[in-house]
């Protein structure tokens, strides 16, 4: 099954991660991290999210589809 692409080019896509991570950066609670997840989760994924929290440079995550 094909992945459905969420974003048109891999630069939107660092765009929109490089925001996220600046919102879980900011994040000083728990209840905060969460917040962040659950609005971002059904757009990027759990495995994106995950990378940002361990704090993966973003252009290991986003890398152009071949």
């Amino acid at each position: 099954m094909a992945e459905r692409a969420t974003f048109a080019t891999a630069a939107e896509e660092g765009e929109y991660l490089a925001n996220v991570k600046a919102e879980l950066d900011a994040c000083e609670t728990k209840i905060q991290v969460v917040d962040v997840w659950k609005r971002h989760y059904l757009k990027i994924g759990h495995r994106k999210l995950a990378r940002l929290l361990l704090g993966r440079p973003l252009d290991e995550i986003v890398k152009e589809k071949g």
